[in-house]
């Protein structure tokens, strides 16, 4: 997947989406179909150098909603689950933090987060809202976990819901 600079209109976005002023922001890794920013992609250190492991970082209120709401159901115990009985799955989710490892290494080392990637990775499944940027951040097929639980959402980024009322 490719990575777009961040216009000053999607920091704008984001900001509005999160509530907060935005802090490290290198790209956009995901879009709604309305073009609003669903991932952005974050420095591993920010501004202030507060070290920040999280790359891939959910930014679009839907998307956030619906991965707190898979949360809540408990989906997460039973992705652990298949991860433990699936070899196959359980070697790709190995490879999604090691590529999260990579993809943050080329923005730069930071002693501090070394070997920390996000959502739970490599061993356990944590957040599900880094697993989905992740994957929605590098496309299907990358991180099983992300994929499973866009699977399983009542929401995507091919329908926008970002101007609903």
């Amino acid at each position: 997947m490719t990575w777009e600079q961040a216009s000053a209109d999607d920091i704008a976005v984001l900001e509005r989406q999160l509530g907060r002023p935005m802090r490290g922001v290198h790209a956009i890794a995901a879009r709604c179909a309305c073009g609003d920013p669903a991932v952005v992609v974050t420095e591993p250190r920010v501004e202030d150098g507060t070290p920040f492991p999280t790359l891939y970082y959910l930014s679009l209120p839907e998307a956030t909603k619906e991965a707190s709401r898979l949360e809540a159901t408990g989906l997460m115990p039973t992705y652990e689950a298949r991860l433990t009985e699936d070899i196959d799955a359980h070697s790709a989710y190995q490879r999604a933090h090691e590529d999260y490892l990579h993809k943050r290494s080329a923005l730069g080392v930071v002693p501090e987060i070394e070997g920390i990637s996000a959502g739970g990775m490599p061993t356990r499944v944590k957040c599900l809202h880094a697993l989905i940027a992740h994957s929605l951040a590098e496309g299907p097929g990358v991180n099983p976990v992300g994929d499973w639980a866009l699977e399983d959402a009542s929401w995507s980024l091919e329908v926008c819901r970002c101007r609903v009322e």
